[in-house]
């Protein structure tokens, strides 16, 4: 997906590095990014795009939804993660393709299917970068309310398509500042939270976790979507298969790092939002539901960090996740463009190798959906979602065609097992989810397989790479 974001390294001795160029020449591709990213860069890029602080902007509506049980949503989320996890691991140890679930599908099962997963996740490439910018015009707008929140998403909009159009490399040294300062507000958070909680302002209390007289699984698994966006970044890590030293055996190893990194983040956080909230509230629609966890951060530490947070959050968590949504969804663009399932238009590479055609139409479609989304956080919260999970059920049916049905594998748990708890768990998670979100999003792949058909008819081909 990323084939033209970085110069060749023909100098690489490597073993493992020219064992990963050897596999994607018979896949049809040419190793065209240099290979030098460590484990721990990649660990560090995943969590940059995951965001730490993440839970804080749907925090309100993840509450709501879930009827003051937010930890355990997380908790179950992560858990239906895993297993999706796992399949981009096995995928990318297989496939060591700068590519997506759309390539791992494409390879996976064939081209017809490997479309229908690419444009699943496009619904949540396409969204992403808007919804965040509608999240981060919320959060300035509780501090600065004189200034509509149009005005803002233009404002993040712009200014992380400013950053992106001069390159990869500034967009990734930009994140690992914006990393540092999320963990240090968060930090500050956790002991502010421990403190109140010894001076008796606050008490540990199950709650977060475990409500016998409210408890649902069907909300529960309703409010996963919800939560699932904090998660969604396995995508994103899988890009970087050609420029990690060890290929895809270093970007498995990242996938679980994240996740199991993330985990603890997230629930740590919500947990200590959660218990200073008094059992059976209901967030009011608007900014007591957008800003939830602003509001909590300010009560429990002070007014000063109330605006701490919420500047952290929008200028910085929410604004570095743009800078790699926008990045990453322009190169899906970009992919599927390269192998003629999208607009040869949007494969066009500038001199300083970044995508600017299909990036400029991430920036196009951010912007609209942003101004008319302000006031719809929720659907595309969830849209975005079921684009992912659809794309990650995709991801664990390539799995099992793969290694289970064509190779016979005999890692039963890997290769069956996991992967089918993995398609349950998150079906289940959208059989739950809004009737808007689940018609709207059934509409975009019925859309999608009409494309894809019309591909098909046309007997188009791929542009010389990942031929079947």
């Amino acid at each position: 997906m990323t084939h033209s974001s970085a110069g060749q390294d023909p100098g690489s001795t490597d073993p493992t590095a020219s064992e990963a160029e050897a596999t994607l020449e018979s896949l049809g591709y040419h190793q065209e990014l240099k290979r030098s990213m460590s484990l721990t860069d990649v660990v560090v890029y995943g969590l940059i795009y995951m965001v730490p602080l993440a839970p804080l902007a749907v925090f309100g509506i993840t509450y709501n939804f879930s009827g003051g049980v937010p930890a355990l949503v997380y908790l179950v989320a992560a858990f239906a993660m895993v297993f999706s996890a796992l399949s981009y691991k096995e995928m990318a140890k297989r496939f060591p393709v700068a590519g997506s679930v759309y390539s791992y599908v494409r390879l996976g099962i064939n081209k017809f299917v490997g479309f229908i997963a690419g444009w699943a996740i496009l619904l949540d490439y396409l969204l992403l970068p808007a919804l965040l910018s509608v999240f981060a015009a919320a959060a300035m707008t509780s501090l600065l309310p004189g200034i509509p929140e149009f005005v803002w998403v233009i404002v993040f909009v712009a200014c992380a398509a400013l950053i992106n159009l001069r390159g990869i490399s500034l967009t990734a040294n930009v994140n690992k500042i914006f990393l540092a300062i999320q963990m240090l507000v968060l930090l500050v958070f956790v002991v502010g939270a421990l403190i109140a909680v010894f001076e008796g302002r606050g008490s540990f209390s199950l709650d977060p976790i475990f409500q016998a007289d409210q408890f649902s699984w069907a909300i529960v698994f309703g409010a996963i979507p919800i939560a699932a966006l904090s998660f969604i970044g396995f995508d994103a890590i899988s890009t970087l298969n050609e420029e990690a030293k060890g290929g895809g055996q270093t970007v498995s190893k990242a996938t679980m790092i994240v996740l199991v990194a993330v985990t603890i983040i997230f629930v740590l956080q919500v947990y200590l939002a959660a218990i200073f909230v008094p059992s059976g509230t209901t967030f009011a629609p608007g900014d007591a539901t957008n800003n939830a966890f602003y509001h909590i951060a300010g009560d429990v530490i002070g007014p000063w960090f109330e605006i701490v947070i919420t500047l952290t959050s929008a200028l910085i968590a929410i604004f570095a996740n743009s800078l790699a949504s926008q990045a990453t969804s322009s190169r899906l663009v970009f992919g599927m463009a390269r192998d003629g399932q999208l607009p040869r238009i949007f494969s066009h590479v500038d001199k300083r190798q970044v995508p600017r055609n299909a990036l400029l139409l991430i920036v196009a479609l951010s912007l609209v959906i942003g101004i008319a989304g302000t006031s719809e956080q929720e659907l595309l919260t969830t849209l975005v979602t079921f684009g992912a999970l659809t794309a990650y059920i995709l991801l664990n049916i390539a799995v099992i065609a793969r290694f289970g049905v064509k190779e016979r594998s005999r890692s039963v748990f890997l290769h069956w097992i996991s992967p089918v708890i993995g398609i349950l768990v998150l079906g289940y998670a959208l059989w739950n989810a809004s009737t808007l979100t689940k018609v709207v999003g059934l509409c975009w792949l019925v859309i999608g397989a009409a494309v894809a058909t019309y591909w098909q008819v046309r007997g188009r081909r791929g542009a010389g790479a990942g031929a079947e």
